[in-house]
């Protein structure tokens, strides 16, 4: 599968962007998929995921109710609205998919297929 990740920019703290993740095959044969970011010099990190039916959804810490991960099946696409942004959610923003069953996974190995990323920029 190939995924295609859009929507990044450069947008002020406290502002939106809504980040989308296009699969090229029906993502209801994908059981999870999420989003990653990576700062410069920093590790990739998981910031959301959802399971394939969409009911359960997973967050880090740093972006638990500011950020909300959905998807449409129908359209094959995951997205990412991200309101309050703040400097240090800068970075390049990946979405990956999981075809293993089970619950949806933080580890970044855990992934076989990811997007290409897209730039994030909050400025302060």
């Amino acid at each position: 599968v190939q995924l295609q990740a859009s929507g990044g920019g450069l947008v002020q703290a406290g502002g939106s962007l809504r980040l989308s993740c296009a699969a090229s095959e029906p993502t209801f044969r994908i059981y999870s998929m999420a989003w990653f970011r990576q700062a410069p010099g920093k590790e990739r990190e998981f910031v959301a995921g959802i399971s394939r039916s969409g009911s359960s959804t997973y967050y880090a810490d740093s972006v638990k109710g500011r950020f909300t991960i959905s998807r449409v099946n129908a359209k094959n696409t995951v997205y990412l609205q991200m309101n309050s942004l703040k400097p240090e959610d800068t970075g390049v923003y990946y979405c990956a998919a999981d075809f293993t069953f089970g619950s949806v996974k933080t580890r970044p190995t855990a992934y076989d297929h990811w997007g290409q990323g897209t730039l994030v920029t909050v400025s302060s």
